[in-house]
């Protein structure tokens, strides 16, 4: 059975150093939309060359190149054995057009990482990415550990662009966690602590999401 797995929570959660670290464990791709953005740009593929028209204009992505994309995506043979989404779908008619691609597959295991808005403008303050790659370094690191690069704060990361942030979230993309938690392969966990101790609590959730039991686990709160 393959392990298709989506990581919602809200910016500063932690989900993409999560996601991250949990396919590299279980050995399948990670898959971030900006990732498969660029790779689609750089191919020169005909909804990549779409993609690069709208941003080109200074406009967002719509909804149907980005599912093209992701479904371009889905259709590779690395992802036999399963994958993990981050940073898609990001609203719920994304989410809906997801179903419809995975409608011969394995199901989707969905997982919101939950931490309270105080200590979210808190990691939001302090994060550093890299100015090479973009990765996400840590608060006090000057160095990148993927590829050495400098670590600089994000231009996006300032307390009122924060909280702006946060509010689109709860806006356009908390609905997810409700169009998602009837479902009994939806899991909840408590990002609010270590991160060693938020990914056991992930490979709990997941496992017992994977065999259908209850519908809610893996939170240490």
């Amino acid at each position: 059975m393959a392990l298709n797995l989506i990581m919602l929570g809200p910016p500063g959660a932690g989900k993409g150093t999560q996601a991250e670290r949990f396919a590299r464990t279980r050995g399948i791709p990670k898959i971030s939309t900006g990732d498969i953005l660029r790779d689609a740009v750089h191919e020169g593929t005909p909804l990549g060359q779409r993609a690069m028209a709208v941003m080109d204009r200074g406009e967002l992505v719509s909804d149907d190149i980005m599912i093209g994309i992701i479904g371009e995506r889905l259709n590779r043979d690395d992802v036999r054995g399963g994958f993990v989404l981050d940073g898609f779908p990001r609203t719920v008619p994304q989410a809906v057009a997801l179903d419809g691609l995975m409608a011969a597959r394995d199901p989707l295991i969905v997982v919101d990482i939950v931490v309270p808005e105080l200590e979210l403008a808190r990691r939001l303050a302090s994060r550093m990415i890299c100015a090479d790659c973009g990765a996400n370094g840590a608060a006090g690191e000057i160095v990148c550990r993927r590829c050495g690069g400098k670590l600089v704060q994000r231009t996006d990361d300032n307390h009122s662009v924060v909280l702006e942030r946060l509010r689109i979230y709860n806006m356009s993309t908390k609905p997810l966690v409700d169009f998602y938690r009837g479902r009994p392969t939806f899991r909840s966990i408590n990002g609010a602590q270590a991160p060693d101790i938020v990914a056991a609590d992930l490979a709990s959730a997941i496992e017992a999401a994977g065999n259908g039991n209850g519908s809610l686990t893996g939170g240490r709160r």
